[in-house]
């Protein structure tokens, strides 16, 4: 996958706002090698179990065939396991709080641009703590880091669960997801962070001596997130003229397009186009972020065209000038999202643009949001979810009694998932009175299960 320049802003973004709030929680970046000891991956066997059939595997380089193998990493648990092993000799070593923005490989049968491709960026945290306890709250933190970056940043409200058994990550004790909804009611897994346990550091003996003068096993956690929240915004947001940016993710925020009837009006439009692009910038640093302006000033576009092309790409504001409205000392501003035009006095504007962009991400949370529960609902009956998947679709609440038969037939008769099991205020899956839906079983210990087609 190609990310052009367009894209990549985007990304760069993303990256920004995540990295500072990763740094927050006293994390420091790193980096680690691309190419992994096959003997490194064997070590945790659930781990190579899960991730064998995605491994993409170098055996010959440098003109021959190597002695062992290295696999082109799909994720780091065990290249940084291994240094783990080395730097920890101590509870004063400990918490140690690593993050990694790097790319990965997975050999991926079916590709889908943004969402599931060969090699993608992503960053992957990597930490080791002293206890259960601690790793369990660091696993909890950056499940919530994720959960408002989500919303604040993305615009893109999230459900925050526990995965299943079958659908939690390769050598985890625990996995936590935030999952989203996308225009077409299917779910997107957007997030994830592992409780890995003591797993890892059993398979790489990374031992540490506490303060009772004992050696003891670290306690692990691992959580990421990847270029997949790009796919994940366009289909929150966007619509058939192109994208809808939220403005937190935009690099040009305002085009002003200058409306020249002729030669003779060209000169002042321009004049008027440029001073007032000054004062958007200048009104503009109060916002959380730094707000481009572009006065478009190509002269082999007429403005219809350039209409449609800043609509293509997203621009959150659009604003026309031209003689008439310069006569009137106005000009049309437009929003990307809702397609409304207003006529702003000139001296207006700035401030009317802060105000807006503002409030475009804010309503694009809201209106997310509300599509969202609008497409979820409750059932209890296994014949009534599954005439109801096809249409509507949307998330469905249910009963499930935790047994992976039940979670099987479900996958097989509806191509539906378990995507998460939503929490009470202590992380634990909330409590179901009815029987299971599928089986009609564990009346009285199910629990609530977040039921969905997925990407």
């Amino acid at each position: 996958m190609v990310i052009r320049p367009n894209g990549y802003s985007i990304w760069e973004r993303i990256q920004r706002d995540l990295d500072r709030r990763i740094k927050a929680t006293g994390t420091r970046n790193a980096y680690f090698p691309l190419f992994i000891p096959e003997s490194f991956l064997k070590k945790e066997a659930e781990h190579v179990e899960g991730f064998a059939p995605q491994c993409a595997v170098v055996t010959y380089a440098g003109a021959k065939v190597l002695e062992e193998k290295l696999v082109v990493r799909p994720t780091s648990e065990t290249i940084i396991n291994s240094m783990f092993a080395k730097w920890v000799q101590s509870y004063r070593d400990l918490p140690l709080l690593i993050n990694q923005w790097a790319n990965v490989v997975r050999w991926e049968m079916r590709t889908r641009l943004f969402l599931r491709t060969t090699e993608f960026l992503w960053q992957e945290g990597h930490t080791c703590h002293a206890t259960h306890e601690e790793a369990e709250a660091e696993a909890r933190l950056m499940l919530g880091v994720y959960s408002q970056f989500a919303e604040e940043t993305l615009a893109m409200p999230v459900i925050a669960g526990i995965k299943s058994d079958s659908e939690k990550f390769a050598g985890a004790l625990r996995t936590y997801s935030i999952e989203a909804m996308m225009q077409d009611k299917k779910a997107l897994q957007s997030g994830t962070s592992h409780n890995l346990s003591t797993n890892f550091a059993k398979a790489f003996n990374t031992l540490f001596l506490d303060k009772d003068g004992k050696q003891k096993l670290v306690h692990q956690t691992s959580w990421g997130v990847s270029t997949r929240l790009i796919g994940a915004m366009i289909m929150t947001h966007s619509d058939d003229k192109g994208l809808v940016l939220p403005p937190k993710l935009a690099e040009t925020h305002v085009v002003i397009v200058p409306i020249m009837a002729d030669q003779a009006a060209k000169q002042g439009v321009l004049e008027v186009s440029d001073r007032l692009a000054a004062d958007i910038r200048a009104a503009a640093a109060v916002l959380p972020y730094d707000a481009g302006v572009l006065v478009d000033k190509d002269d082999t576009k007429q403005p219809g065209w350039k209409f449609h092309e800043h609509e293509l790409l997203g621009t959150p504001l659009r604003i026309e000038l031209g003689p008439r409205d310069m006569a009137k000392n106005q000009a049309v501003v437009v929003r990307r999202d809702t397609g409304k035009k207003e006529f702003i006095p000139l001296e207006r504007i700035p401030a009317h643009v802060v105000e807006t962009l503002t409030a475009m991400q804010r309503d694009l949370l809201e209106r997310a949001r509300m599509f969202r529960d609008t497409n979820c609902f409750g059932v209890q009956s296994y014949e009534e979810f599954k005439k109801r998947i096809d249409e509507p679709g949307g998330f469905f609440m249910a009963p499930w009694c935790r047994s992976a038969a039940c979670e099987a037939r479900i996958k097989d008769d509806t191509k539906a998932t378990i995507r998460c099991l939503p929490m009470d205020a202590a992380y634990e899956p909330l409590k179901e009175d009815g029987p299971c839906m599928v089986c009609g079983g564990g009346a009285g210990s199910c629990v609530r299960a977040i039921v969905a087609r997925n990407y």
